[in-house]
């Protein structure tokens, strides 16, 4: 339906695919803050709603690579550029320019009347859950991507790997999906009528940006020379998904919410990791590149500092934001040109 009315406008054309993927994505940006105030809390809006949202593309690319039995390779690619993007670059750049302060700071003697970030609304308790909910979802992430590497080590993931993959993403969905029913159970909060009309809008703008990203996914399969071509597909692609949780991330962080700006970028990471990989692993067997394996160990690694700064930190300092743009650096430096 897109595609056919561009044509007839004659914009056809890659960079109106890609004003039409931004603009859909801050259209669904704006009606999902609005759920926060239909009965959606925080870290539910971000470990629930935006995944899909923003995980979307990278669910379309599998489904189009199945279609028309595309590379493993760029499967592996695509999964692995989007996550380790969302946890170093993605959640170190708000932190350099904001700072990603889940925890509320605590006044010192030069700060008295200072107001407490907008995180600590609450003066710290619903701070303290959100914290709690984050640790969490990173630690499910430890245990997603634990769970591919070990199925991996015999060098692919095959159909049984890929159903286990399935099977545990299913599992963690039902537990965030009862544990939102349970708080607002306890505050006595339900979903009111525009909660439904913002989903039908959320999922309007989710059919708008599959057409968009089937059409930029097939131009790039379609170029034959230069960086911007199918030889690149999973570097590309994986850059084009992160996208929307770029501009998720800032907005968020702009907002001082770095609860959200945390679950969006590690609960998208979840339909990458397994959902993504193991989808395509039911019907094609993925061998294990190298490169896929040391993203692993740099994934793990990023989490393993987002853990340890919650704790001790209550946030993601400034500095170590620097340190995960530095690690993505090298990310690049060894996927591209390694």
């Amino acid at each position: 339906m897109l595609p056919a009315l561009l044509d007839t406008l004659a914009l056809n054309d890659p960079l109106t695919y890609l004003i039409i993927f931004l603009a859909v994505s801050f259209l669904m940006m704006w009606r999902l803050e609005a759920m926060l105030d239909h009965g959606l809390e925080g870290t539910a809006l971000g470990t629930i709603i935006m995944p899909y949202c923003s995980g979307l593309g990278n669910l379309i690319f599998v489904f189009i690579m199945i279609q028309h039995k595309g590379a493993p390779r760029e499967v592996l690619t695509n999964c692995i550029v989007n996550n380790v993007t969302n946890l170093t670059l993605v959640l170190g750049l708000p932190a350099i320019f904001w700072g990603l302060q889940v925890m509320p700071e605590k006044p010192g003697a030069g700060a008295k009347g200072k107001k407490p970030a907008k995180g600590g609304r609450d003066g710290g308790v619903e701070s303290q859950l959100n914290r709690l909910s984050l640790l969490l979802t990173m630690a499910a992430v430890i245990f997603f991507t634990g769970a591919v590497w070990a199925m991996g080590r015999d060098g692919k993931l095959d159909r049984s790997d890929g159903i286990v993959l399935i099977g545990l993403f299913l599992f963690w969905q039902c537990f965030q999906v009862f544990d939102v029913l349970k708080y607002n159970i306890r505050q006595r909060a339900s979903f009111g009528v525009m909660f439904y009309v913002d989903v039908a809008i959320v999922l309007a703008c989710s059919y708008v940006m599959y057409e968009a990203i089937d059409w930029l996914v097939a131009w790039i399969s379609a170029q034959k020379g230069g960086f911007v071509s199918g030889a690149n597909l999973g570097w590309l692609t994986g850059w084009l998904m992160v996208l929307p949780n770029a501009l998720l991330a800032v907005y968020w962080g702009w907002k001082r919410r770095a609860d959200i700006v945390y679950t969006s970028q590690v609960g998208d990471g979840h339909i990458c990791i397994p959902l993504c990989l193991g989808l395509f692993a039911v019907v094609t067997p993925l061998p294990l590149t190298p490169f896929f394996q040391n993203g692993l160990i740099l994934l793990l690694g990023s989490v393993a500092v987002h853990i340890i700064m919650l704790l001790t930190n209550g946030g993601l300092p400034r500095w170590v934001g620097g340190l995960l743009i530095t690690a993505y650096g090298w990310f690049l430096w060894q996927g591209l040109l390694g």
